[in-house]
Parts: C-alpha cells; sequence; structure tokens
C-alpha cells in the first residue's frame, strides 16, 4: 500500500465515521422498513464504518466486507457500542469468500456506485445467495437522462471519483439489476437534500 492510497483510505474511514450519521439520518425510516425483519446470515458488502448495525435484528448473523483496513476499527467499535457479535473479513465484492447459494440475504448502501467491476459484482450477489434469498440496496444513481443534473453529474464525474474512492455519480445502476438475472427487482426512486447525487433508490432484487 503506496503512502498516499493509505493516507486517502485512512481519511475515507475518518471522514465516513464522522460524517456518515448525518447520512444515515436522511434514510433511517427505509433502512428500517428494509433490515428490520431480516433473519438468518447477511452478507454486507461495503461495510465501512458499521452505519448499518443499529438496523439489524439482534439473532441475525452479520458478515462483513470491507477492502479498506482503516475502516475495520470504526466498524468493531460501532458493533461493541451496539452489543452484538459479528464478523468482519477484508475483501471486495467482485470475489466474495462464501460458498454458492449459502447466505440469506446481501446488503448493499453506497457500494455500487464505486465497485470496479458491477456485472462481476452482481454475479458474486447472486451465486451466494440462497434460491429467494434477497439482495437489499440503497444507492445513489444518475438523474433523468437530459436533466441539468445529469449533465452536471457527468461533468463532475472525473474529479468526484478520484475524490470518492472511485465513486460515480452517474451510474445507472438501475438498469444493471434489472438486467443482472434477478427473478424480481423492486425498489422507489427518491431524492434527497445533497448535492450532486440527491438521486436515489431503494429496494430488493429476489434470487
Amino acid at each position: 500500500m503506496s503512502d498516499s492510497y493509505g493516507l486517502h483510505n485512512r481519511f475515507l474511514a475518518w471522514f465516513m465515521a464522522r460524517e456518515g450519521g448525518k447520512y444515515s439520518a436522511l434514510v433511517e425510516g427505509r433502512k428500517r422498513h428494509l433490515l428490520g425483519a431480516l433473519t438468518g446470515t447477511l452478507v454486507e458488502i461495503g461495510s465501512g464504518t458499521g452505519p448499518n448495525l443499529r438496523f439489524f435484528p439482534r439473532e441475525l448473523r452479520v458478515v462483513g466486507i470491507e477492502p479498506n483496513p482503516f475502516m475495520h476499527r470504526h466498524f468493531l467499535e460501532e458493533a461493541r457500542a451496539e452489543n452484538r457479535s459479528v464478523e468482519l473479513i477484508q475483501g471486495v465484492a467482485e470475489s466474495l469468500p462464501f460458498q454458492d447459494e449459502s447466505v440469506d440475504a446481501v446488503l448493499s448502501t453506497l457500494v455500487l456506485c464505486s465497485v470496479a467491476e458491477m456485472d462481476r459484482v452482481l454475479g458474486e450477489i447472486l451465486r451466494v445467495l440462497k434460491p429467494g434469498g434477497r439482495f437489499l440496496f440503497v444507492e445513489h444513481v444518475a438523474a433523468r437522462e437530459g436533466s441539468w443534473l445529469r449533465r452536471v453529474q457527468r461533468c463532475v464525474r472525473p474529479a468526484w471519483r478520484r475524490i470518492g474512492d472511485g465513486c460515480e455519480p452517474d451510474r445507472t445502476t438501475e438498469e444493471d439489476l434489472l438486467k443482472a438475472g434477478f427473478q424480481k427487482v423492486s425498489f422507489d426512486r427518491f431524492a434527497l437534500p445533497l448535492p450532486i447525487v440527491s438521486p436515489h433508490i431503494a429496494g430488493v432484487a429476489e434470487k
């Protein structure tokens, strides 16, 4: 790990631990609705600093997958604060360390905007989910084609990617989900009071 890469990742972890609660407050109702009735084993890709831990049922087995090692301390501290047992693995969503059809649910919040290989990530999610398993997501997405915001998103994308660890504000994630091979995909579109990344989707894709 280069010094500059390590410094950037360390800053991202600090920033998310400090400011992530503000975003969570904006989507708290949707997260409670999506996550409150989960059972079995949940794999959270890009588990970050653990902002979703407080929304999970107590009996749920939670496994976090997080590539940034500087996030791990914050995730584990949040787990201790919530008095819950968790598992944490350093890894990437493109290569999930689980057997085929072995988990009940997978969760992604603000992750698909920055994955390097979307098709591979969604393929891995489908692989590890049990038949009938669910992929739950809350993601920012591209604004409507032809809108002024879509043009702004496209314009700022190069700088946004560098600052945001690969995040692309104009990804058409909903289109990728619809063609990935899930049996059913349902989601709501909504807007948050945020610059550039206001458009969001939240929903469930069923295997």
